[in-house]
């Protein structure tokens, strides 16, 4: 794993957080547009046909798996952080900062740090260069 597979990590978690949020978002706007069908005709009481049920167990399993993704990432977060604190330069330090735990674009960290892009993008290589990939990742 490479020092800038490592530091994304915390970014893909972080999206794939939002996905679930987005997910749930739909099931609910599901659950609340399914009603009950009321007629005279007998059916079968085996049938399955309970939308918002399922919906709401989808929810609930979604909800669950946010909840320990978070944990992680909570935890993978923490982690990162002692790895730049582990980097000596504080401009180093900063620009990694601001893209891996506060997820800023490249344009933003310019602004930020009164950079050009390109001259942004050198020092985040001499950053990467400076990062100490736990062992446990190897």
């Amino acid at each position: 794993m490479t020092a800038n597979e490592y530091m994304s990590q915390a970014y893909r978690l972080d999206q794939r957080i939002d996905a679930k949020i987005d997910q749930i978002a739909s099931l609910n706007e599901l659950a609340t547009k399914c009603t009950a069908t009321l007629s005279g005709m007998p059916h079968s009481p085996n049938r399955g046909n309970s939308t918002m049920a399922d919906a709401v167990c989808k929810i609930v399993d979604l909800q669950n798996e946010i909840h320990a993704d978070m944990e992680k990432l909570v935890d993978l977060k923490r982690e990162i952080v002692t790895v730049i604190k582990a980097v000596e330069n504080p401009e180093y330090q900063a620009v990694l900062e601001k893209r891996y735990l506060c997820f800023h674009t490249w344009e933003q960290i310019a602004v930020d740090m009164g950079y050009n892009v390109r001259h942004l993008y050198r020092i985040h290589e001499e950053a990467l260069k400076k990062v100490q990939i736990p062992s446990s990742c190897h």
